[in-house]
């Protein structure tokens, strides 16, 4: 899987207690719309911002933000060169990709390298507090309209050998890393497992722990890798 730094590498929050976002995509009126929702929501401050891939590079080395908003779509460097780039940095801030349905190559690329989740930039300004917040957190949030276009892109290929890392999991912890592949959070799995939402949250917590992984989007690359988030299981 592509670079990742361990959670606590990096500080989460400046001296006011605020998580630090800088935004990159090349309209202005979104970088604008962005920043007025960054400025109206406690706990969050706008770091700075870039109209492509090279400013996101140099504001994010410059303003050492918590968190990035990429647009995957950019002129000069495109957002996944440059979240591959800014994730290879010491210490790299958490990195959420931004889309309108790009090609799935590389919503999957983006994974791969190591980004903490997707929106879609139609999305309201609560889905993307939500993914902002989740990222700080060690989480991932992915919107569950790109995880279906994801299935749709790997539900054609053959399984490949389950990896050892999935050998001896539990088939609940197997529909676990399934629902965790489809976007949804630890309040939807337990509604759609009948588990109370904390034994759902530990179990994930077990997940990541057992193999060895930091965060909710390894889980997803892994899923996908493994041929497991494309196959049918009770979940499904």
């Amino acid at each position: 899987m592509g670079p990742r730094s361990e959670p606590g590498s990096r500080p989460c929050h400046n001296a006011a207690g605020e998580l630090r976002v800088v935004v990159a995509d090349d309209q202005a009126l979104v970088r604008t719309g962005l920043r007025v929702v960054l400025e109206s929501e406690p706990g969050l401050a706008f770091a700075g911002e870039a109209e492509d891939g090279e400013q996101a590079i140099g504001m994010v080395r410059a303003a050492r933000p918590d968190l990035v908003l990429l647009d995957i779509q950019m002129p000069r460097l495109d957002g996944l060169t440059a979240a591959r780039r800014i994730l290879a940095e010491p210490a790299p801030p958490k990195v959420i990709m931004m889309t309108t349905f790009g090609t799935d190559e590389n919503l999957y690329a983006a994974l791969r390298a190591g980004v903490s989740g997707f929106v879609l930039k139609t999305s309201p300004p609560e889905q993307l507090v939500a993914a902002l917040r989740a990222a700080a957190a060690g989480d991932a949030l992915i919107d569950p309209a790109v995880t279906t276009r994801l299935i749709a892109a790997f539900a054609g290929r053959s399984d490949p050998a389950a990896p050892p890392e999935l050998a001896g999991l539990s088939d609940r912890h197997l529909d676990m890393v399934r629902l965790v592949a489809r976007g949804l959070t630890d309040r939807q799995i337990a509604a759609t497992l009948s588990l109370p939402e904390p034994q759902v949250s530990g179990a994930v917590a077990e997940l990541l722990d057992r193999l060895g992984l930091f965060d909710r989007a390894q889980i997803v690359v892994l899923a996908y890798e493994s041929g497991l988030a494309g196959r049918a299981g009770s979940t499904r």
